[in-house]
């Protein structure tokens, strides 16, 4: 949820208000990161951070069981053009790499949306699954 949003992201009004609008929901919202974001996972010359509230019952219920947010990437094998989304096909290329697969069935194969919020004004770097009308842009 948005709860910790401050802790990572400066984020002014208008902004929330866009990203409370649509989540959880297939976006993921380009934001200025803030000081408590690790350097390794922002942007090295923007400082930007990437935020996704999924729409997903499975992560949503570990997420609560966590009680934090939860650094995550989409599963692109060196190499390959295409992630990995189902939990067999890690398992059998991975099991030997990763302490655990859950199963939760396969993720969407389209991916998100894509909005950047770092600037003076939203701009689409990505249409993908959600719709930008919903967005107001």
């Amino acid at each position: 949820d948005l709860a910790e949003l401050a802790s990572y992201a400066r984020v002014d009004n208008r902004q929330y208000r866009l990203i409370k609008s649509s989540t959880p929901g297939p976006y993921t919202f380009i934001l200025e990161a803030t000081k408590e974001v690790p350097r390794r996972v922002s942007h090295p010359q923007r400082k930007t951070i990437g935020l996704r509230v999924p729409e997903h019952t499975t992560l949503s219920e570990l997420l609560a069981l966590h009680g934090a947010p939860v650094l995550a990437t989409t599963l692109i094998l060196p190499g390959e053009q295409d992630p990995l989304n189902d939990a067999h096909d890690i398992r059998e290329q991975l099991e030997h790499q990763v302490a655990a697969v859950i199963d939760a069935g396969a993720c969407h194969a389209e991916p998100t949306t894509v909005v950047d919020l770092s600037g003076d004004e939203p701009v689409v770097l990505r249409e993908g699954r959600g719709p930008i009308d919903r967005l107001g842009l």
